[in-house]
This record gives structure tokens, C-alpha cells and sequence, in this order.
């Protein structure tokens, strides 16, 4: 199957037929179960998909898919360095299964895709991101998640986000990570490369500004606050960020409707 370029993070429901298709694709996917079930088989590998369970699919990965009856599932399309995701979450297809609360999340977002067809192009875009922001964090730091398989060698990615994420509104010092992980600032740095695809630094800043997203949506936040939580030194610095990656101004983005 053919794709157009995939340049940010888009949030669909789609049903499977029971023909069995194929498809390659150069962003990475993640196929979560809603109602119904399907089978998909990444790279050989076939895995039943339904309530509770989802395949985390590389970019480049061959799958082929079917639905088994009535089916329906939350599909995360999401290109490499949009969302602060670790590189090695999608080293290799995985199974995963979730709990009540990630299950709780997968439904509430597919409520709202559900109900965004007749959005405007600027709103609707305003959900993908916020949507796969908060579907990203919760698979990152392994909230409602459980692999069925041994995690890779290296760096706990995982481990690290939730430290972050916890020390967000500080500066970061490399050297304290480093400690926490028991390795010297030098090795980590290398392991840090190697599982999250960036230096700690980029990283973070995608961290800090994904966060963000999610904090524009309670509008008892101010903006200046939502700035130093994040790890801004003032809104001005916060403001320019945003707008860089998101074309928006954080304003702008929180009057969009809903």
C-alpha cells in the first residue's frame, strides 16, 4: 500500500475487513483494541488483537492483518522524532497488553475521535498531537502496559522518562541522571544515544513541550505557570518553543474549540 509522507502524529478508529491485506509503511504504528478482535502478523510473528491488547508495529515492519468479525481499533500513526518517544520502543514489534486505566485512556480518546469528524483542520490537528502525546507517555513509561516480551539490553528507557518527567521544572544535570542510573557520565550518555535516538537534552525539550500539551488543556493553568512547570525559564522562552514546533502560539492553541 501506498502512503502519503506522514509528517506528525495522527490518532484514527478504523474497522479491518476479513481479506487478509499487507502493507509496509516509513512511520512507526501502534494498533489498539477497542471492540472485536483481528489477527496481525508483523515481520511473521501473528498476534490476535482485541480489547486490552494492541501491536506496537516499527516503521519498515511487513504486517499483514485481518478482522475476525466486527472489529474496531484505535491506530496511533506516529513518525520517528515528532513525540518524545525512546527510539528502542519500537527497536522491534512487540505485543503489549494494558490495564484499566490505559484501557480508560484508549476509549476516551477514540470517544473523541469518534466525535471530531467535522472539526476544522487546525482543531483536528490540536487532538492528533494531544492525543498521541498522552497514548505516548503512558506507553513510554509503561502505565497500563505490560511487554510480553524481555525487555532489550541497555538503558531502562523507561527508568529514565518517569525520572524526567518527575524533575521536569528543574535544569537538568546529566551528571545527576548518570547517578541515578549508576553509570558514569560518559557511558550513560552513549546508552542514552543509543536507547532514545537524541541527545538528553533534545529529548527533554520534546519531553518538556509534549507535556505541556496536555497541561494547556486545564484552563485553571496560566500560561506563565505551564512554563515553569515545564522546565521554561519564563513564558517568553515557553512561547517561542511551542511555536517552533507546533506553528501555533500556546494561546492560540488553547482557544482552539474542542
Amino acid at each position: 500500500m501506498t502512503h502519503a509522507a506522514v509528517t506528525a502524529p495522527s490518532v484514527s478508529l478504523r474497522r479491518f475487513g476479513a481479506q487478509e491485506a499487507s502493507d509496509v509503511h516509513d512511520f512507526h504504528q501502534v494498533v489498539l483494541g477497542l471492540e472485536g478482535a483481528m489477527v496481525m502478523a508483523v515481520n511473521g510473528v501473528e498476534q490476535q488483537i482485541d480489547a486490552r491488547c494492541a501491536w506496537l508495529v516499527p516503521a519498515g515492519a511487513r504486517h499483514d492483518y485481518a478482522g475476525l468479525g466486527e472489529n474496531r481499533q484505535l491506530v496511533l500513526d506516529l513518525p520517528a522524532t515528532t513525540l518524545a518517544v525512546p527510539e528502542r520502543l519500537f527497536d522491534r514489534a512487540r505485543a503489549i497488553t494494558f490495564d484499566a486505566p490505559f484501557t480508560a485512556l484508549v476509549q476516551r480518546i477514540a470517544l473523541r475521535a469518534a466525535q471530531g469528524a467535522s472539526e476544522d483542520a487546525v482543531a483536528a490537528r490540536r487532538f492528533h498531537w494531544d492525543a498521541a502525546a498522552r497514548l505516548g507517555a503512558a506507553l513510554v513509561a509503561g502505565a497500563g502496559t505490560q511487554s510480553k516480551e524481555a525487555p532489550a539490553a541497555g538503558l531502562d528507557f523507561a527508568r529514565i522518562d518517569r525520572w524526567l518527567r518527575a524533575h521536569l521544572s528543574e535544569p537538568l544535570r546529566i551528571a545527576d541522571l548518570a547517578a541515578h542510573c549508576g553509570l558514569g557520565v560518559r557511558r550513560f550518555h552513549q546508552l542514552f544515544v543509543e536507547a532514545f535516538g537524541e541527545t538528553p537534552h533534545r529529548y527533554l525539550q520534546r519531553l518538556r513541550l509534549d507535556t505541556s500539551l496536555t497541561l494547556l488543556a486545564d484552563p485553571r493553568r496560566s500560561l506563565t505557570d505551564i512554563a515553569f512547570d515545564t522546565g521554561f525559564g519564563d513564558q517568553s522562552a515557553y512561547t517561542h518553543a511551542f511555536t517552533r514546533r507546533f506553528g501555533l502560539a500556546p494561546g492560540q492553541w488553547r482557544a482552539l474549540r474542542h
